[in-house]
């Protein structure tokens, strides 16, 4: 009987997202809770398992990891890309890679999440409130401001759609963007520094790459305006967050919501959990009960085609 492991499993829901059950008695499935970040303990963890699922990209497998589990055979991966796994490593050793199907709209809708926590101030005067305050902040509206949208794909084209419903004038900027595309969408192209002289709120919408790490540091930082809020649901790298820090310790910008960080989980002493103009959550945009019952269903189909010797999604083989 081979072994199959599901690590990252935060909510303790994976195994009653699918019929794990249908792949016994060839699969014995354990699930993990808890995030082990220090390679060789995962390692020592993961040794016994010639199965592992894992989400997104909540665990990197770089060619070190292949390397420490010599029993590994296949790896699955929550959607079709998963930039933290080595796929050419993964061939070296023999590991066959399959994704899973995805839905995409829960992210814009989280970026949509903090917009509107950061400009009504909601998570303060929740916490007021329930203390037995009341009204202790003075929110903003959005109708009549510019959002700023870096990146126009999927998700920032469905973030920039909904601003227009709100009243707001939408700009976009990446680096291959084109008139094109921003007539389609209903949008106005922008180069980066007007964008960010110009919006209110600047929302990230790329994919982390070697182009797009810290594409704003403190120079890009520095351009936005006093009042601007910054949201970032694609990748924390993306963002210098030393340099996020600094300007928000210093009011330079009004706020900052944001559900990724440059080390996931977030350490319990950092200055982002103690800073009363942020709003974070951890890494949240693609977890909707939507989504999960698209993975671990297509995680059992893919260890079952797999079995069968005729693997399906294959992203490495």
């Amino acid at each position: 009987m081979r072994r199959c492991a599901i690590i990252d499993d935060f909510q303790g829901c994976a195994l009653g997202m699918a019929d794990w059950g249908a792949l016994a008695p060839d699969i014995a499935v354990e699930a993990f809770r808890d995030h082990l970040a220090d390679e060789d303990a995962l390692a020592r963890r993961l040794a016994g398992f010639e199965i592992v699922c894992a989400m997104r990209e909540r665990t990197p497998f770089p060619r070190s990891l292949f390397e420490k589990l010599p029993k590994l055979e296949l790896l699955l991966t929550s959607g079709m890309r998963n930039l933290s796994i080595d796929l050419a490593a993964a061939r070296d050793h023999g590991v066959t890679v399959c994704g899973t199907p995805s839905v995409g709209t829960p992210t814009a809708e989280l970026a949509w999440g903090l917009i509107l926590a950061l400009a009504r101030r909601i998570p303060a005067e929740d916490r007021a409130t329930r203390e037995g305050g009341w009204q202790h902040t003075l929110g903003v509206a959005l109708e009549g401001k510019t959002l700023g949208v870096i990146g126009l794909g999927r998700l920032g084209a469905r973030v920039a759609r909904i601003g227009k419903a709100f009243g707001m004038e939408a700009i976009a900027w990446s680096q291959n963007l084109t008139e094109e595309r921003c007539r389609e969408i209903g949008v106005t192209l922008a180069d980066k520094q007007a964008l960010l002289r110009t919006a209110d709120v600047v929302t990230i919408h790329l994919l982390l790459s070697g182009r797009t790490r810290g594409l704003l540091g403190a120079a890009e930082l520095a351009l936005l305006k006093p009042g601007a809020f910054l949201v970032n649901t694609s990748r924390g790298p993306i963002v210098d967050e030393a340099a996020l820090v600094d300007a928000l310790e210093r009011r330079a910008i009004a706020g900052a919501g944001l559900d990724v960080f440059d080390i996931e989980p977030l350490p319990a002493g950092h200055p982002l959990r103690r800073l009363d103009n942020t709003v974070i959550t951890p890494h949240l945009g693609y977890v909707s009960a939507e989504n999960y019952r698209c993975y671990f269903p297509a995680m059992v189909e893919d260890i079952s085609a797999w079995l069968a010797g005729a693997p399906v999604r294959v992203l490495a083989l």
